[in-house]
C-alpha cells in the first residue's frame, strides 16, 4: 500500500507539472480528489484495513494530498500569472492617446428656479409639500371654493378623467391637502409641480407646465405679510431692486384677490411692469372647507409659474424649449445665466 501511494504522488506531481492550462490543471485536480479520483478510491479502502493500521495509512494519505494540493496551487498560480501578462503584453494601452472627453450635465433651468425658490423659502421657515398629479375634483376645484356649476371652472380646460378624477390643473390639490392634515394648526408650505391644462402650444403656453404655490396660515395674517413674502421673493429671484405692483384681480378661493407685477428693464433701456404671478388673502370658506376657523386664522396664498419666471430671468422668448431636450438650449445653463 505504501509503494502505492508513493507512485500516485510521483504521478501526481509529474502531471501536475506538465499542466499548461488551468483546464488541464482541474482536470489533474478531479483526477484525484474527485469522486472517483485514484486517492479517493485508495481512501476508501481504509475500511478494509485492520483497525491498528488504520492511524498509520490515514496519516500517510494526508501527507502525500497535502503535498498534491500545494503543488497543484502554486501551478495554478504559475499559470494565472503568465496569462495575464500575456494578455497585458498583447491589450497594451498607448498612454499618449487622447482621452475621451466626458461631457458634464447641467441642472434643468426649471429646476434650477424650483430649487432657488425652495431654499428661499425653507430659509423661512416654510415647508415644501407634494401631491398626486391625477386629482380628484374634490382636491382640485371644490376645496378651493370652486363648485361644480362655479362659472370659474370654465378659466381652466382640464383634463378629466372620469367624472371625480382629473389631471391636477394647480398645485392648489397640495394645499388643500396640507390643511386638512395639520388639523387646525397654523402652516407655511410651498407646493411645487406639474400642472395640466387645455392651454394653446404656442411660444408662451403650454399643455403642460409647472407652478410654485404658496401658503400660509395663523393668527393675524395681514395683506402686509403677502407684500413683503412677494417682494422678498421677487428681490431673491431678480434682484434686490425690483420692486413689484399689486393690481386688483378675481381669484374664487382668495379675498382679496390680485395680479403681482414687477419692473423689468427691456432691451433699450426703459423699464415696464410685467405680470408675474397670482396671490391673494385665503377666502373664508376655503379656510372653513380646510378646517380652520375664519373668525380665528386667516391666510394668504400666492401661485406662480415656474416658466413664466425661467423667461423673465433668463430672457427666454418661446416656453417650448424647456421641453425639446435640445442640448444647446440646455447647455447654457451649465453655470447658470444672469438675470
Amino acid at each position: 500500500m505504501k509503494e502505492l501511494l508513493k507512485q500516485i504522488k510521483t504521478e501526481a506531481l509529474f502531471e501536475i507539472e506538465q499542466a499548461t492550462t488551468i483546464g488541464a490543471l482541474e482536470a489533474v485536480r478531479v483526477g484525484y480528489f474527485g469522486k472517483k479520483g485514484r486517492l479517493t478510491e485508495v481512501m476508501g479502502q481504509m475500511r478494509h484495513l485492520d483497525p491498528a493500521e488504520r492511524p498509520a495509512f490515514g496519516q500517510a494519505v494526508n501527507t502525500i494530498k497535502v503535498a498534491i494540493e500545494a503543488a497543484w496551487t502554486a501551478r495554478k498560480q504559475n499559470l494565472e500569472e503568465a496569462i495575464l501578462i500575456a494578455t497585458l503584453q498583447k491589450e497594451q494601452l498607448d498612454v499618449t492617446l487622447p482621452g475621451l472627453h466626458l461631457y458634464q450635465g447641467s441642472i434643468h433651468p426649471l429646476n434650477q428656479v424650483i430649487e432657488e425658490v425652495e431654499d428661499l423659502f425653507l430659509g423661512m421657515g416654510y415647508t415644501v409639500e407634494e401631491g398626486p398629479e391625477v386629482e380628484l375634483d374634490l382636491f382640485n376645484f371644490e376645496m378651493m371654493n370652486i363648485a361644480k356649476d362655479h362659472p370659474a371652472r370654465d378659466m381652466q380646460d382640464s383634463f378629466y378623467i372620469d367624472d371625480k378624477t382629473l389631471l391636477r390643473t394647480q398645485t392648489s390639490p397640495v394645499q388643500a391637502r396640507a390643511m386638512l392634515k395639520m388639523k387646525g394648526e397654523p402652516l407655511k408650505i410651498i407646493c411645487p409641480g406639474k400642472v395640466y391644462r387645455k392651454d394653446d402650444d404656442d411660444p408662451s403656453h403650454s399643455h403642460q407646465f409647472m407652478q410654485i404655490e404658496g401658503l400660509v396660515i395663523d393668527r393675524d395674517i395681514t395683506l402686509a405679510h403677502l407684500k413683503d413674502t412677494l417682494l422678498t421673493m421677487v428681490r431673491h429671484l431678480f434682484g434686490p431692486e425690483r420692486e413689484i405692483r399689486l393690481r386688483p384681480s378675481y381669484f374664487p378661493f382668495t379675498e382679496p384677490s390680485m395680479e403681482v407685477d414687477v419692473l423689468m428693464q427691456k432691451q433699450d433701456g426703459t423699464t415696464e411692469y410685467i405680470e408675474i404671478l397670482g396671490a391673494g388673502m385665503v377666502h373664508p370658506e376655503v379656510l372653513r372647507m380646510g378646517g380652520y376657523d375664519p373668525q380665528v386664522y386667516r391666510g394668504f396664498a400666492f401661485g406662480v409659474g415656474v416658466e413664466r419666471i425661467a423667461l423673465l430671468k433668463y430672457h427666454i422668448d418661446d416656453i417650448r424649449h424647456f421641453y425639446t431636450n435640445d442640448i444647446r438650449f440646455l447647455r447654457q445653463f451649465k453655470e447658470g445665466v444672469s438675470s
